[in-house]
């Protein structure tokens, strides 16, 4: 069988086991390995199996996920969330749509010492959403902010789905960090723009709430500690210099460990819980590479991504056509998969198209992860619009949806900012 009648054959195959809803690492997998043994035969196939898995879950890099995962795990447990919207509360709170304020500063807040968009909408809306149905919000308000909030969970450092485009394309994940961080503040300030030109415009979706004194205020700084703190060690360590990504994470991991047990928000039962999470998650996490690693196998035979990339490039059309048409993909793909599965299905074979056409790589994986975000808002299938509605069941995935439609709007407007001026994400990282 020929390479291109075997390439065909396995994008097919993929995208109906996708459809059928195989889980996307067994599905990459299959067509891995399937697709190797085609061209090469059985025994190079099955020697690949026996030495791939070991050498993904051995790969140094990586070893900063679970660390960043359990780094969020711990936070999480001890309450910071909880602190810091508390915080946001008392300095926002008075103005008109000042807990929806709040609560997309608690998003910011939150991504700095979680890196997942899906932990970040998760814990606000157990956080979060209460006291606004309290205060009198609309659900369609209060949600919508929840869900375009938790966005910027893989966006501000440290992003777990920048560190896993880093290790796929081998680019610097510290300078990746350092890339995200003012799109990512850039969002923040667009969406509470948006919540305030939305409070204007319908103030009874939007309640005053009651004004907190300077001392309170004062005093409720007392409890962010911690989060600067992490923030701190993580962030501003990669920045300097002084540890690397990986050691950044473990360093995070300890960091938020001891910071739970002195203020006595651990235990041990606690403990062991959120490290039985941690590895839930990195397990699943780490069967997604050794599926990539597998397929990228197939590709590299099928000579998959030269031939994409030589077509793209060779097109009679300005370059920034072919990264809309890219980026319009990454947002059709974010309607039937997650994140992490767009980023290692791809990225290897895009990235030698758009390098090709001289775009900076790390200005892509902030152009990527930007898309991943609007994929998780948008109809049929915004995970972050499931995951409020599988904490809050009696908020339907309508009203979730209805209130998003200004803040959709917003990162499409973000997104073509990032597109004309890349300086924006570049500007920190030609600093360090």
């Amino acid at each position: 069988m020929d390479r291109e009648t075997v390439t065909i054959l396995g994008f097919v195959a993929l995208f109906v086991m996708m459809v059928i809803r195989v889980p996307i690492a067994i599905a990459m997998s299959l067509v891995g390995i399937g697709g190797f043994a085609a061209i090469v035969g059985v025994d190079q196939a099955l020697r690949l199996v026996s030495l791939s898995p070991l050498s993904t879950a051995t790969t140094y890099h990586l070893g900063m996920i679970p660390m960043f995962i359990l780094m969020g795990a711990f936070a999480t447990r001890s309450g910071m969330s909880r602190e810091l919207f508390r915080s946001a509360e008392a300095w926002l709170g008075h103005r008109r749509g000042g807990l929806a304020l709040a609560t997309i500063a608690s998003c910011a807040g939150f991504a700095a010492i979680s890196g997942s968009s899906i932990a970040t909408a998760a814990t606000l809306t157990k956080v979060a959403l209460p006291e606004m149905r309290r205060a009198g919000y609309a659900d369609s308000v209060s949600s919508g902010v929840i869900a375009a909030g938790g966005t910027v969970g893989i966006l501000i450092p440290p992003s777990i789905v920048l560190a896993v485009y880093g290790i796929i394309t081998e680019q610097d994940i510290g300078a990746l960090f350092m890339a995200g961080m003012v799109p990512g503040l850039l969002a923040v300030g667009l969406y509470m723009l948006t919540v305030s030109v939305i409070a204007r415009l319908r103030p009874g979706a939007m309640p005053v709430g009651p004004r907190s004194g300077w001392r309170e205020r004062f005093t409720s700084l007392r409890d962010v500690w911690a989060i600067a703190l992490l923030f701190l060690l993580v962030v501003g360590g990669i920045y300097a210099g002084i540890v690397t990504p990986t050691e950044a994470a473990s360093l995070g991991a300890v960091g938020a460990l001891v910071i739970g047990l002195v203020r006595r928000r651990l235990d041990w039962t606690g403990i062991r819980e959120c490290l039985i999470e941690s590895l839930r998650i990195s397990i699943s996490i780490f069967f997604v590479f050794i599926g990539a690693l597998l397929f990228s196998y197939f590709l590299a035979i099928t000579r998959t991504p030269q031939t994409v990339a030589a077509y793209l490039t060779s097109l009679p059309v300005d370059p920034t056509v072919i990264m809309v048409l890219i980026l319009l993909l990454y947002l059709v793909l974010g309607c039937v998969l997650d994140s992490m599965a767009m980023v290692v299905l791809t990225v290897p074979i895009l990235f030698p198209v758009v390098t090709g056409l001289g775009y900076d790589p790390i200005w892509f994986g902030v152009m990527v992860v930007m898309a991943i975000e609007l994929g998780l808002i948008t109809p049929p299938i915004g995970m972050n619009v499931f995951v409020i509605n599988s904490v809050e069941r009696d908020i339907g995935l309508t009203t979730i949806y209805r209130g998003l439609l200004p803040f959709i709007a917003v990162d499409i407007l973000r997104v073509g900012l990032l597109l004309a001026f890349p300086s924006i994400a570049l500007f920190l990282p030609n600093l360090m």
